[in-house]
């Protein structure tokens, strides 16, 4: 079968492909919200969330008010510059991410992390419902210590909740933000070009009320 031969494991950065110093070409322009895709940082903030297929993952957080910018890529692996392809094979260690650009005066990064728990299942490994392989896990990469802390928080209180719904231990990884590397120019903004497309995001059922975060 397709999913046995997914990679379950992460490899080491000696056996990881070697990628390339060339990025990856993108569109100057979101095709939904018609801003940058590599928006000017002055008074924002950014994140990036893996949760699954990013295809799904990135349009739930373009749709939200206060967001500047999104972009799919890969994040958290060895490989610089990975193709689709690459990171497919096991062989780069990334994860698929989404990369949110947000004005914080606008919407609060609580909100954000209530749309990654909601949207997922952050206790399945190296998989997301029928989409298995180390790309799939459930991660938050953080580019503030205010950021990383409160994710933090937030996953002890998403734990006790989801635990009293019968499920299992959260694997999510909470690091600070490695590189991001932006994929492919098909996969940016890959649902609003392609509406019937595949989106594999799934969830517990279990709401992460703006404010967890805050809570002891």
């Amino acid at each position: 079968m397709l999913f046995s031969r997914k990679k379950l494991e992460l490899p080491t950065a000696e056996k990881a492909l070697k990628g390339r110093e060339e990025p990856m070409p993108v569109p100057e322009q979101h095709f939904v919200l018609e801003t940058s895709l590599k928006p000017d940082m002055k008074g924002r903030e950014e994140v990036l969330f893996g949760l699954g297929c990013f295809w799904g993952a990135e349009r739930k957080f373009w749709q939200l008010p206060g967001v500047i910018s999104t972009a799919v890529g890969y994040a958290a692996g060895h490989t610089p510059n990975p193709t689709y392809e690459e990171v497919c094979s096991g062989m780069t260690g990334h994860n698929e991410v989404v990369r949110v650009v947000y004005d914080p005066s606008v919407i609060e990064f609580s909100e954000l992390l209530r749309v990654f728990w909601e949207n997922h299942d952050p206790t399945q490994g190296m998989r997301q419902g029928n989409d298995r392989g180390t790309q799939y896990r459930s991660g938050i990469y953080c580019t503030s210590a205010d950021q990383l802390a409160e994710a933090e928080r937030s996953r002890v209180v998403y734990a006790d909740r989801i635990k009293a719904e019968g499920y299992g231990a959260i694997t999510t990884e909470i690091l600070q933000a490695p590189p991001f590397y932006y994929a492919e120019a098909y996969h940016q903004q890959y649902l609003a070009k392609n509406p019937a497309g595949y989106c594999g995001l799934g969830g517990t059922g279990v709401t992460c009320p703006v404010g967890i975060a805050a809570e002891s």
